[in-house]
């Protein structure tokens, strides 16, 4: 099989599209960036980039740091976040059961949705009590070729929509991850194979150096895979051994956020092209 080539983003043209991909890129430099690096970053021409960000300041979105200094998103747009997450009744059902699977992991715990083509975590539980911890960034859009969330929604798909998915993403750069991700779409297959006969997906150093996690999908029977629950942490103490002692609660807490999601409209919103094939 021929392997795709990943799609190279294009950079954005219309006044929508530029303003999504400056509150994007904000979004990942919490400590500020500088309007020139915005600008390079995002290929866009510095009177464009200062116009946008002038009217978003204005709108209250974005706020530089000081005269003339970084510019920063508010805390508007995570708190727009939080109340449709809350409205769609998403934290009520999944907290209670990601709460119990942090505690008796003592691990990070995450739910994913799946969201049209992408996947992004929206809520999480942090099981470590003392020692080194994980804590990713929430809201991010998870890299599907080396994540163990993504992992978990892609064995649910046939390969040829796994593919897709992850061609459109690209796999990014070797040195942004662990030394053990998949670099090739045959590696990748090989990996998920071994998650459908795990009954889940476990990585070791693939997303990060050092550190490990797995995954379940939460599938509904009509809809396919709606979102995925996780548990990461350092391979020091998630090590194999202890991630085959935790699949059965992984996978319980998963049945449990199937059978709750009816609750929530936002579950019952249709998937489209990347519900689970596999109903």
């Amino acid at each position: 099989m021929r392997s795709p080539s990943p799609a190279q983003p294009a950079s954005p043209t219309g006044t929508v599209e530029r303003v999504l991909a400056l509150l994007e890129q904000l979004a990942h430099q919490p400590e500020g960036i500088a309007l020139g690096e915005l600008a390079d970053e995002l290929a866009l021409p510095r009177s464009a980039c200062h116009r946008l960000l002038a009217d978003l300041v204005r709108c209250g979105y974005v706020r530089q740091l000081r005269e003339q200094g970084d510019y920063v998103l508010t805390t508007k747009m995570p708190a727009l976040g939080l109340s449709f997450l809350g409205g769609a009744g998403i934290v009520d059902i999944a907290q209670p059961i990601i709460d119990r699977l942090a505690d008796t992991s003592g691990e990070l715990v995450r739910l994913a949705l799946v969201d049209g083509d992408s996947l992004i975590f929206v809520a999480k539980a942090q099981g470590a009590r003392t020692g080194l911890r994980y804590d990713p960034d929430m809201g991010i859009d998870v890299r599907l070729s080396c994540s163990a969330g993504g992992h978990a929604w892609l064995m649910t798909l046939s390969e040829e929509r796994a593919t897709e998915l992850v061609a459109r993403q690209g796999f990014g750069s070797p040195a942004q991850f662990g030394p053990k991700a998949p670099t090739t779409y045959k590696a990748l297959m090989k990996v998920l194979d071994d998650d459908r006969r795990r009954g889940h997906a476990q990585i070791v150093e693939q997303y990060a150096p050092g550190m490990t996690a797995m995954a379940a999908p939460v599938v509904r029977r009509k809809q396919g895979t709606i979102a995925v629950i996780t548990i990461a942490g350092p391979m020091l103490r998630l090590t194999p051994a202890r991630m085959d002692t935790l699949a059965t609660p992984l996978l319980q807490a998963s049945h449990e956020l199937a059978l709750a999601s009816t609750s929530s409209p936002l579950f019952t919103l249709p998937q489209g092209k990347g519900a689970s094939q596999a109903s």
